[in-house]
């Protein structure tokens, strides 16, 4: 979210990613309140302007993906006109299939690598940010590129990593 606000790159999601995602925190981390769910949807709307898509619904019907429940972010995708899907289900979007729509899904890992070659100074002040934000308990550097490397992202924290001083 914080890479997002900063213009490097257009985020887009929908009303239906919001629900599956608080769905599924939900059903993973009960100790998560509706209201702290409604408020960080609310917060990530705010924040990055122009996210929600919308008028892709028509779409659906006609696509086909391994997981017809993920039809919905490629069409998506296709009426926003984005250039990548962000995920780490890259089974599900195959690219047989997305590069009919000028299409690619990225792994979360390299789409933050390729951000990273694109403008390491505005990727560094992100982390920066963000790891200043860790407050409970706080975080040094390292302790916070270790917990981007469990988030399976090793080629960024690869990148980062010599950065970890100013971080």
């Amino acid at each position: 979210m914080e890479l997002a606000t900063t213009g490097l790159y257009r985020a887009r999601w929908t009303s239906q990613i919001h629900q599956e995602w608080t769905r599924n925190v939900q059903q993973n981390r009960p100790d998560v309140s509706p209201a702290q769910l409604e408020r960080t949807v609310d917060l990530m709307n705010r924040a990055v302007m122009d996210c929600l898509v919308s008028g892709y619904e028509d779409l659906i019907d006609g696509l086909d993906l391994p997981d017809r429940d993920d039809r919905h972010i490629l069409a998506a995708a296709i009426r926003s006109r984005a250039n990548a899907i962000v995920t780490f289900n890259l089974d599900d979007f195959p690219s047989r299939i997305l590069s009919k729509y000028d299409v690619e899904a990225q792994h979360r890992d390299e789409f933050l690598h390729h951000q990273f070659g694109l403008d390491q100074a505005q990727i560094i002040m992100a982390a920066q940010k963000i790891r200043k934000r860790l407050k409970n308990p706080p975080k040094t550097a390292e302790e916070y590129l270790d917990i981007l490397e469990a988030q399976r992202l090793p080629h960024f924290v690869a990148a980062l990593r010599p950065y970890a001083k100013v971080i």
